[in-house]
């Protein structure tokens, strides 16, 4: 009788146990699901440089597969005009800037997340002229009677149009072409420009040039005529996603990211 009772007692306590277990079980799993959940339901918004209107599709593609659930809504347009809506409060979780200027001034009022920012695209300026048409050999045939209007992008909001105006500086003929000027809001509107016929020339990024078969690559300026291209990228202080935000800008340094960059015509950055 005393050999039952101990074997019942014995079963008692190991089911107890069995219990217990399968109650830190359930939670461990309720736990990891939760977790899992979290980053795979994450969104993101990002504002990025109107440049990376085409590559970014194809990044959010790669990103998408690795992530699946996620989510990244792009807000493209001139890096000013992005700077300034982040300044008036729009809720952004990553900025992605076409120079060094607009990122200098936010984290100059503080609204980058420490340490987050990073350099990792470079680019070329090309002069472009509308598909068939062989009016130009180079930049220097702008101050030519044939080019009646050449359109740059803002230079006092948009990076585009900033290295536009120090080539014409460089070169000596800004103030021969500017009569000519048509001002551009970003540099997608200038290729858009060119495209149509709207204007005789215009000054874009390579990777612009390289994205239409409606305009014809004239010339791309001396590396020495302009500000180095620099693309730098960062996550905002007031991110709602600061862990997605930044593996994601882990992920554009990484092999297969890298590898679409350079199919556009984009450099790779050495921080």
């Amino acid at each position: 009788m005393r050999f039952f009772a101990l074997a019942r007692v014995g079963l008692l306590i190991a089911g107890f146990a069995l219990t217990i277990t399968g109650c830190n079980f359930v939670n461990s799993s309720s736990e990891s699901s939760t977790s899992t959940v979290k980053k795979q339901s994450a969104t993101l918004t990002i504002s990025a440089a109107a440049s990376l209107t085409n590559v970014m599709e194809e990044v959010r593609s790669l990103w998408q597969q690795e992530n699946p659930g996620s989510s990244l809504t792009f807000n493209f347009g001139s890096s000013g005009a992005l700077q300034a809506q982040i300044e008036q409060g729009a809720p952004v979780d990553i900025f992605v800037s076409a120079a060094t200027k607009q990122m200098d001034v936010l984290q100059e009022q503080g609204l980058l997340l420490s340490s987050t920012r990073k350099k990792f695209l470079t680019n070329q300026v090309a002069l472009i002229e509308p598909k068939n048409v062989s009016a130009l050999k180079d930049f220097n045939d702008l101050k030519n009677g044939s080019v009646k209007r050449l359109a740059i992008a803002d230079p006092e909001s948009v990076p585009a149009g900033m290295y536009a105006q120090e080539v014409l500086t460089w070169l000596r003929i800004l103030e021969l072409v500017k009569p000519k000027l048509v001002l551009a809001k970003d540099v997608r509107q200038v290729l858009s420009y060119v495209e149509t016929g709207n204007v005789d020339a215009g000054i874009v990024y390579l990777t612009d040039a390289k994205t239409s078969r409606q305009v014809r690559l004239v010339a791309i300026a001396p590396e020495q005529s302009h500000s180095a291209v620099s693309y730098s990228v960062a996550v905002l202080k007031d991110s709602k996603n600061v862990t997605a935000a930044q593996e994601f800008i882990q992920f554009l340094s990484r092999p297969q990211a890298k590898a679409v960059f350079q199919k556009h015509g984009f450099g790779i950055a050495s921080n």
